[in-house]
């Protein structure tokens, strides 16, 4: 019986990798605070790689490599881009997934008083 969840919860992390890995996505909704702050990241796109690194693409330029997992039996992932700033600081940290598909990624994170909602779509 291990056997077998640990087969299908491999399964399932390959499933969250292919998905993520096809393709680039862009941030379609980013709320802060209450705040609507999508705009701030109408030049970049984010390509995710199987080695669990992310580039994000200001302009079609790499303007930093970060880290990223997902965790697909508790709808969760993180992301890191070090030394980040504004924008790309914000999609730091944990986030819980609220709704997905192949080609979109909806996510929400709460630290201390602030409050995101992120959405992401693949182009």
């Amino acid at each position: 019986m291990t056997s077998c969840k640990k087969t299908i919860e491999q399964i399932q992390e390959d499933l969250v990798i292919k998905a993520m890995t096809d393709g680039q996505w862009k941030i379609t909704n980013f709320v802060y605070n209450g705040n609507n702050i999508t705009s701030d990241f109408d030049t970049y796109r984010f390509k995710y790689y199987s080695n669990k690194t992310v580039d994000a693409i200001n302009n079609g330029t790499v303007e930093k490599t970060g880290n990223w997992d997902g965790n697909s039996s508790n709808m969760t992932t993180w992301a890191n881009f070090t030394g980040a700033v504004h924008p790309l600081v914000l999609i730091n940290g944990n986030w819980q997934i609220t709704r997905n598909s192949w080609t979109y990624v909806e996510a929400s994170q709460t630290v201390g008083s602030d409050t995101k909602i992120m959405r992401l779509d693949k182009q």
